[in-house]
C-alpha cells in the first residue's frame, strides 16, 4: 500500500527544457532493518523493500552507501535512527552469530547479542519487533523442540541469543516477536560467510579427500525463506497487535554437513567421492554444538505465517552458481 505524493522533475527535450509536477508513490510502512550488510539481513532488507515498503537498512562494518552506519552499542545513535525514521516494525538480525568468536571475543558478542537488543527494545514503543534468534538455544538432545519447551543452551553464542531474547521480552512485552531459525545459507558474498556454503571449497577440492562431519544433524534454510516469513509477520501485526512472543521457522530437510556436501556436489553435477564422512567429533573441534535441535514450527503454520521452504538444492545453486570456476568474474557484478 503507497501514498501519492507530488514531486517536481525537470524535463529535457532537444531546445526546450520544462518543469514538470509528477505524482510518485511512496510506501507508508516502514520497516528498520539492522544488519542488513549481512548474509540473513541483505534477504530481509530486500524481501520488503521489493514488496512496497519504505525499508532502511543499518550496517556497521560492512555499511555501503545504500544502508545507513549505525553502531548498535551507541544508545543515542540507535535512538536518533528510530525517531528520524519512524518506523513500524524493526527487524533485528544484527548479531555475532559465530559460536567459535562468541567463545574467544565473548565481551564484544555479549555487548552485541545482548546489549543491542537492550537498547533497540527500550527504544521500540509503540513499534513491533522481531528478533531473530537461534536454535542453539536447545541442547539438542531431545528434539523436535516447540516455543514453549525449556532452553538449554550448551555455548557461549546460544546463551548470549537467549539473553538477548529474555531482554527484548522482557522491555517490549506487548509487542515484539522472537524468531527462532536454523542454520542459514542464502546469497554469499563470499563462501566463507555461511557454515553451509563455505562447504564448496571442500566439493571443488575433488582430487584430494577431505573429512566432513557426519553427526550433527542440521536442516540448513534458505535466507529469502526467512526473509519472507519476516515480512508475512510484520504484516499480520500491522493488522493485530495482538501477535507476540516466540517463533520457530525451519526448513524440513535433515542433513548433516556431510550429507550437505554431497547434495551440493549433486546440484552441481560435480563428483563426491573425496568427501569422506565423519562420525566422532575431533578434540579441539571448537564451540559444542547440539547434536539435533530441530524446531518445531506449528505456531507459525497455524496462524497462516510460514513459507514454504525452498528445496535445498534449489536454493544452493542460487546461492553458489556465481563462484564457479567459469563464473566468478559474476561474483564483482552480483554481490
Amino acid at each position: 500500500m503507497s501514498i501519492r505524493e507530488k514531486e517536481l522533475k525537470i524535463h529535457f527535450k532537444p531546445g526546450h527544457v520544462e518543469l514538470v509536477q509528477d505524482e510518485v508513490y511512496t510506501p507508508y510502512r516502514r520497516v528498520l532493518v539492522t544488519g542488513a550488510t549481512g548474509l540473513l539481513g541483505r534477504a530481509v532488507y530486500k524481501e520488503f523493500k521489493n514488496n512496497d515498503w519504505d525499508a532502511l537498512g543499518c550496517g556497521y562494518n560492512r555499511a555501503r552507501p545504500c544502508f545507513l552506519k549505525c553502531n548498535l552499542l551507541d544508545d543515542d545513535a540507535v535512538r536518533g535512527v528510530i525517531q528520524g525514521f519512524q518506523p513500524h516494525v524493526i527487524v533485528h538480525c544484527a548479531a555475532e552469530r559465530r559460536p567459535d568468536v562468541v567463545e574467544h571475543h565473548t565481551e564484544e558478542a555479549m555487548n552485541l547479542n545482548v546489549h543491542a537488543c537492550s537498547t533497540l527494545a527500550k527504544e521500540s514503543d509503540g513499534i513491533f519487533l522481531i528478533y531473530i534468534s537461534t536454535d542453539y538455544v536447545f541442547d539438542g538432545r531431545n528434539p523436535p523442540y516447540g516455543e514453549n519447551d525449556a532452553p538449554n543452551p550448551l555455548n557461549l553464542y546460544g546463551k548470549s541469543k537467549l539473553e538477548g531474547e529474555r531482554e527484548i521480552l522482557r522491555h517490549c512485552p506487548a509487542g515484539a516477536a522472537v524468531l527462532r531459525v536454523p542454520i542459514l545459507f542464502g546469497e554469499v558474498e563470499k563462501v566463507e560467510e555461511s557454515a553451509v556454503t563455505v562447504l564448496w571449497d571442500r566439493v571443488q577440492e575433488g582430487a584430494e579427500s577431505c573429512t566432513i562431519d557426519h553427526s550433527q544433524q542440521r536442516f540448513p534454510t534458505y535466507t529469502n525463506d526467512v526473509a519472507r516469513v519476516c515480512r508475512n509477520m510484520a504484516e499480520r501485526a500491522l493488522q493485530d497487535p495482538s501477535l507476540r512472543g516466540i517463533f520457530h521457522y525451519s526448513a524440513k530437510e535433515q542433513m548433516t554437513k556431510y550429507e550437505m556436501a554431497c547434495a551440493i556436489a549433486d546440484a552441481f553435477n560435480l563428483p563426491c567421492s573425496h568427501l569422506i564422512p565423519m562420525t566422532e567429533q575431533p578434540a579441539g573441534a571448537g564451540a559444542q554444538r547440539p547434536q539435533n535441535a530441530q524446531l518445531e514450527c506449528s505456531r507459525l503454520e497455524l496462524l497462516g505465517l510460514s513459507a514454504e521452504p525452498t528445496p535445498f538444492k534449489t536454493a544452493i545453486r542460487d546461492s553458489l552458481w556465481p563462484f564457479q570456476h567459469d563464473k566468478r568474474w559474476r561474483q564483482t557484478v552480483f554481490h
